[in-house]
Formats: C-alpha cells, sequence, structure tokens
C-alpha cells in the first residue's frame, strides 16, 4: 500500500504499525494542508463570489466578511483584471478621499473653487461621489465603477495590504501570484425579455437595482418589469429617459434599497440635477414603483426619493429619508404608502395624488412650490402626524430673495385626513407682505384627529380656508378624482 500524499511504501508493514503510520500521516497532511491555508491571501476570509465562482454576474458587489469587523485603510488600491486580455479594466484608489464631507455632516453649499480629486462613479450618466467600501458589521462590500465588467469574460481580483485592516487578526490582501478570481455569465437577459430578476445573493438576472435599470431599455415596447427579491440593496440609484417600467420588490419590509447621501456628501453641480437622494430619476414617463423600501441613511437634506417624470405611481411603498424627504416634479400618484422626514418632508414642486397613505414629519411636513397652472399636493384618506407634536401642514418662509422667489400658487389640499401632533395654527409659518397670498391653497375638508373625531379649526392661520357641504360640493368633486388633478391622466396600479 502507498500512502500517496507523503509519496512512502507501507507495503512491508503489519498491520499494527500500517495504523500508526496512517494516523501520522493524515495528521501531517491536515498540518501541512493547514500552514497552505494559512499562506493563502484571504484564505480566513469569506468571499463572495467564491475564488473561482462561476456565472457571476458583471454588476456583483465584492464581499469579504471577517470574523471581526475590518476597518477601511487610508491607502492602497483594489485593481481589477481581465485575465484573458492581461488588462487592467478598474482600479479604486483609497488614497482618493470619498467627498468633501465623507460623513455627510460638512457644509450643503457647493465650493466651485475646491479641486481636490474625490472618489466618483457614474451613476446613470451622473457623477456621483461615493464609497468605493462600505463596512457593515463584519461585512467589507467593495463597489467597483459602474459597467466595468461585462459577460463571458474572468477576472483577477488584486487587494494591496492596508486596504482593509480587521480588528482581529491581519489581512495582506491578494497579490498578482494569488489573486482572487472569478469568471461572469456567458451572457445577460434574453433579446426582448420583458421581466429580470435582481437577487443579492447572485441567484437572479443582475446583483443590483442599479445594473438591472442600466439594462432596462429606454422606450421598450412592451412593459418592463424588474423584480427586486427580499434583500439589503445598500446602493446609489440614478437614471434618465426611461418609460414603460415597472420596478416591483418581493416584500415591502423585507426588499430594502438605500444608501447614506446628502447635500454635503453630494454638494450641488453647477448645473444638471440633485445628486443628494438615495434614489433618483428624471425625465421619465409611465413608471411604477411597488412594494419595498428606500431608506436615506444620513441626515441633512436628504431625499430617499426623488421623482422628476410624468405618470408615475408609487404603490404600497416605504420611503425614510431626512429633510425633503421626497422631493416632487411632474404627476405622481401615490397609493397606500409611507413616507417617513424630518422637515419639508415633502419638497413638492410637482402634482402629487395621494391616497390611504401616511406621511410622519419631524418639523413642516412639506414646502409646497407649485407653480400657477398645476395642482400641488392633494391628500385623500390619507394620515400626517407630526412626531414632536408641533409640526405644521405646509410653510411658505421667506425665501431670501423677494415675492418673486417664493411661491404664490402654493396648493395643498386635505379631504377626509387624519391628523396628530400638528399645531393648531395648521398652516405656516407663511412670509408676510408685501408676499401676495391670495392665490395659496391651503384647504382642508374633514380633518380629523387620528382618532376620527373634528379638530377645532378656530386657530387656523388666517390663510387656510376649511371647506364645507354644501358650499364646496363642486370642489370636492374635483378633488376627488386624480385625472383633475393629474393633469387628466387616469392612473392605474398594476398588480403582481
Amino acid at each position: 500500500m502507498v500512502v500517496a500524499s507523503l509519496g512512502v511504501d507501507f507495503s512491508g508493514l503489519n498491520n499494527a504499525k500500517m495504523r500508526v503510520l496512517l494516523a501520522l500521516a493524515a495528521v501531517l497532511s491536515a498540518v501541512r494542508g493547514a500552514a497552505l491555508d494559512r499562506g493563502t491571501p484571504g484564505s480566513h476570509v469569506q468571499l463572495y463570489p467564491a475564488n473561482g465562482q462561476q456565472n457571476v454576474s458583471p454588476d456583483a458587489q465584492l464581499k469579504l466578511t471577517f470574523s471581526s469587523r475590518p476597518e477601511v485603510g487610508s491607502s492602497g488600491k483594489i485593481n481589477v483584471y481581465d485575465s484573458e486580455e492581461k488588462k487592467l479594466v478598474d482600479t479604486l484608489d483609497l488614497s482618493i478621499p470619498f467627498s468633501p464631507s465623507p460623513y455627510g455632516n460638512g457644509s450643503t453649499k457647493a465650493n466651485y473653487t475646491d479641486t481636490t480629486k474625490y472618489q466618483t462613479n457614474i451613476i446613470g450618466g451622473l457623477d456621483f461621489y461615493f464609497y468605493p467600501i462600505i463596512v457593515r458589521n463584519n461585512t467589507a462590500t467593495i463597489y467597483l465603477h459602474n459597467n466595468k465588467l461585462t459577460y463571458g469574460r474572468t477576472y483577477l481580483i488584486e487587494i494591496e495590504p492596508g486596504v482593509l485592516n480587521p480588528a482581529e487578526g491581519s489581512f495582506s490582501g491578494f497579490t498578482p501570484g494569488q489573486p482572487w478570481r472569478f469568471s461572469t455569465k456567458a451572457r445577460g437577459p434574453r433579446d426582448g425579455a420583458t421581466k429580470v430578476v435582481v437577487a443579492a445573493d447572485g441567484s437572479g438576472d443582475f446583483n443590483t437595482v442599479q445594473g438591472a435599470i442600466d439594462w432596462a431599455p429606454a422606450n421598450p415596447t412592451k412593459r418592463t418589469t424588474i423584480y427586486i427579491k427580499n434583500g439589503n440593496y445598500e446602493e446609489l440609484v440614478f437614471w434618465q429617459y426611461k418609460t414603460n417600467l415597472v420596478i416591483r420588490g418581493q416584500d415591502r419590509e423585507k426588499t430594502i434599497v438605500g444608501y447614506p447621501n446628502n447635500s454635503a456628501f453630494n454638494p450641488p453641480n453647477r448645473q444638471g440635477p440633485s445628486r443628494r437622494p438615495a434614489f433618483s430619476f428624471r425625465g421619465t414617463s409611465d413608471l411604477q414603483l411597488s412594494g419595498f423600501t428606500i431608506n436615506n441613511y444620513y441626515p441633512g437634506q436628504a431625499e430617499a426619493l426623488l421623482v422628476d417624470g410624468v405618470r408615475t405611481i408609487l404603490d404600497h411603498m416605504t420611503l425614510n429619508g431626512a429633510g425633503d424627504a421626497l422631493t416632487t416634479y411632474g404627476t405622481i400618484y401615490v397609493a397606500d404608502s409611507k413616507l417617513t422626514g424630518t422637515g419639508d418632508t415633502v419638497l413638492g414642486y410637482g402634482s402629487v395624488y395621494w391616497l390611504r397613505s401616511r406621511i410622519e414629519s419631524f418639523g413642516a411636513v412639506t414646502w409646497t412650490r407649485t407653480v400657477q397652472g398645476i395642482h400641488g399636493n392633494v391628500f385623500v384618506d390619507s394620515t400626517i402626524v407630526g412626531l414632536e407634536g408641533d409640526s405644521t401642514l405646509a410653510r411658505l418662509p421667506d425665501n431670501s430673495g423677494g415675492v418673486m422667489d417664493n411661491w404664490p400658487y402654493a396648493e395643498m389640499v386635505l379631504i377626509n385626513t387624519r391628523t396628530g401632533g400638528i399645531t393648531a395654527e395648521g398652516w405656516g409659518p407663511v412670509q408676510g407682505a408685501p408676499f401676495d397670498s391670495s392665490h395659496v391653497a391651503f384647504w382642508e375638508f374633514n380633518t380629523t384627529d387620528l382618532q376620527g373625531r373634528p379638530i377645532d379649526m378656530s386657530q387656523r392661520l388666517n390663510i387656510s380656508r376649511q371647506l364645507t357641504l354644501p358650499r364646496d360640493k363642486k370642489i370636492l368633486a374635483e378633488y376627488e378624482n386624480p385625472a383633475n388633478i393629474l393633469g387628466g391622466w387616469r392612473p392605474v396600479v398594476l398588480k403582481a
């Protein structure tokens, strides 16, 4: 008999001696294997994709899970090579700062004289500052630059020492001689596909929401559906100029898309759309978001969602942001949804019809900025709660620049709405003279407390109006019909 792992011939030994030597051989083999494991970069770290894994989606985020929480270093590089072409396809350099305010707590004003290079990713055609690595618990997620990997390729990942530093033990990274290797799927969804699946564990067509949105056709002849499986998708999401799209979560509470972002982390550009939301889009039409949660994890001016499009439906959605938690442009229908924010919770430029929905707000619930000729925020059979007991329904403060900079046609109408934690004045503050508030429509009909009891209107702000029957029957009929608020559009919520 020959024990091949040690290369020794034991055929002349008796059984007792054989058993001892075989046991010794097993021990030596195990020791040798353990030594090899300790010497292999990353061998004590759980990897996703696994080293050598096949059929990986090109949009996959790279995850390393340690036995203790790792810290992100301030230097070192992560390099990604195409194995076949021996070509560098992406680099993350940890010596580059993440943002002018990497913790989201600095100035919210743009400094156009700042020439510092920051970590930048192009998402949906727009440049965002971003975190190349985010650590949650013991897992470090590496965010490569979007759309650098493609189908049908093998990639080698090199991580220099110091990029990640676990609290216990050490991590020497991956070297050119021993890289982290995986191969992507041969191809993406079939031509003409109308539904794709996003799954963080790699079991779907895409690993990320943004990856699926980037794939979605701009103007499909048939509706495209992106189905998101339960999971936590920590990513910045942005896209432009797409139509006829449904994005649907598996479970409203268990499908979570979010990111830490605000106007300090991503201050304004000289031109172009806002970069501070966690999830945003512009130039869209006929879009429906259903059945998932969107979070913005930073304080300040930090939208969970910014909507800029026509005929947008938000159905059974949960939105958690900070200031300006939902910013609206265009025409929007919100049904059976919940929004939480920390003041000016709805920054409203658009026409929005709210049905059976709930807003919880620290501070003013809305800053409605309706222009002449369109409707604003209309709430029907909904609930509005001030979380500190001193919120107002809407405000129109002096906007620092005179009357023309304010919003004399601002509109917010409540019909059969339950409220709690709202001041007795209900509305305000509203800028005084010379501001002309005669066209402001801050109206209410049958506003109650959370138990359904009528609210005392005797102290309501004098520019607000209480609608009554039969006097305002015609107005109420107009405002209860979504088509009248949304420019003739009659929204139909598409079910799963």
